[in-house]
């Protein structure tokens, strides 16, 4: 079983950590026990240039991190090598009949020199070299268009898809349909990105988003964001075998998840006024803030209210398994009272990646009785609930994450 984190950033796109480079992204995703992640961004061609200094080829479609780059680490075993698969995120805005439209997309290539060819034509169309995640005038259906068009294998993937501002069915700027916004190319769209504020429970309450495979993946923007969500694949270890899964569903065992309301589009609200509302709240007040008039953010759960034609709590039949986790420093330091970020918290996390394992390894499947062993009583108490889901989930809105409580 393979871990992919698909959806990441480098140091050129805005509101970066400076230090997302290739090294970073190799050492985090050993310590995460990420399998595959993605390069992202690779439009900007700075960062192209860097991936080519500093990757070589391995699986077919796929790279690793030189060895004279890889940063030793007492934390990880050195035997670990994660691959990476060529991604960048493109953000459209344009109009579509009669309204503004704002969408991100996700794009995975076969290789470096792919990512050369859509770079050109891209840079053709407005400015690459700004943003890691170039924003162009340009619909997402023509977009489709040239990717199939320059490279048949590329994957594309609607981003993050119920995001209000930048997204597929973003409530401010999105669509209704997937028809709506790629026409007579809609066919080529097999699989959608949930994002952080929605899980597959909820994306399961619309009918017409039946036939596509659900992905998720952290939209990272600094390394040690990585595996926020990620997708488990029993795949082969190539771009062919991820291709497979994520447009037929062979191979996708399923995703890990945040829960849905530690994203920060969850509820609706006003975080100037800290107003968290339900939809019915909303409805109620006419989308308008009660404590100072301006318009309320429409969150995730609302819009899928509003596309929904199923009950909550409906299951898909042979739906793919899901997951759903916190980061390990989040759990460390709910268990011990202090910040996730502190130098008592961090100093116990690499304890505990020295002695147990990588991340995932750790929330997932090591024994409890082996948790305690290490860390004590009260740790193993907290990802023993995490992992039967028995916490209090305070939802985010808008643009502030929630929090989950495991005490």
């Amino acid at each position: 079983m393979y871990i992919a984190d698909l959806h990441i950033h480098s140091r050129y796109s805005m509101a970066t950590s400076r230090n997302t480079n290739p090294e970073q992204l190799d050492l985090w995703a050993r310590r995460k026990g990420i399998h595959i992640v993605g390069s992202g961004d690779f439009t900007h061609p700075a960062w192209r240039e860097e991936l080519k200094e500093k990757l070589e080829p391995a699986e077919d479609g796929l790279y690793v991190l030189k060895k004279e780059y890889r940063i030793r680490d007492e934390n990880t075993p050195d035997s670990f090598a994660p691959r990476f698969v060529i991604t960048g995120e493109i953000s459209s805005i344009y109009k579509k009949n009669g309204k503004v439209r704002k969408v991100h997309s996700l794009i995975l290539l076969p290789g470096l020199k792919e990512a050369e060819m859509v770079s050109k034509k891209l840079e053709q169309i407005g400015n690459i070299h700004s943003d890691g995640r170039p924003i162009l005038r340009l619909d997402c259906r023509n977009l489709l268009e040239i990717l199939l068009q320059l490279v048949p294998d590329s994957i594309y993937v609607p981003a993050h898809i119920w995001t209000p501002h930048f997204s597929l069915f973003g409530a401010f700027s999105g669509f209704d349909t997937v028809e709506e916004c790629f026409e007579d190319l809609s066919p080529y769209i097999h699989a959608m990105e949930t994002g952080l504020s929605s899980d597959p429970p909820m994306n399961w309450r619309i009918s017409r988003l039946d036939g596509y495979q659900l992905i998720s993946n952290s939209d990272a923007h600094s390394p040690a964001k990585l595996g926020r969500e990620a997708n488990l694949m029993d795949m082969e270890l190539s771009y062919q075998g991820l291709k497979e899964a994520i447009e037929t569903g062979k191979g996708l065992h399923g995703t890990v998840e945040f829960f849905p309301e530690e994203g920060k589009y969850h509820m609706d609200g006003h975080r100037k006024c800290n107003l968290c509302l339900t939809p019915a709240e909303t409805l109620k007040y006419q989308g308008i803030c009660p404590v100072c008039g301006k318009k309320i953010t429409i969150g995730v759960l609302h819009r899928v209210e509003q596309l929904a034609d199923r009950p909550e709590g409906y299951v898909k039949k042979d739906a793919k398994m899901f997951e759903s986790l916190v980061p390990l420093p989040e759990v460390i330091g709910a268990s011990v009272g202090k910040s996730p970020g502190s130098v008592g918290v961090q100093r116990e996390y690499f304890n505990m990646l020295r002695k147990l394992g990588p991340e995932f390894e750790i929330l997932r499947n090591i024994p409890s009785e082996e948790i305690r062993s290490i860390s004590g009583h009260r740790i193993a108490e907290g990802i023993e609930r995490l992992r039967s889901k028995e916490v209090e989930r305070i939802p985010g809105f808008d643009g502030e994450y929630g929090a989950i409580r495991l005490f």
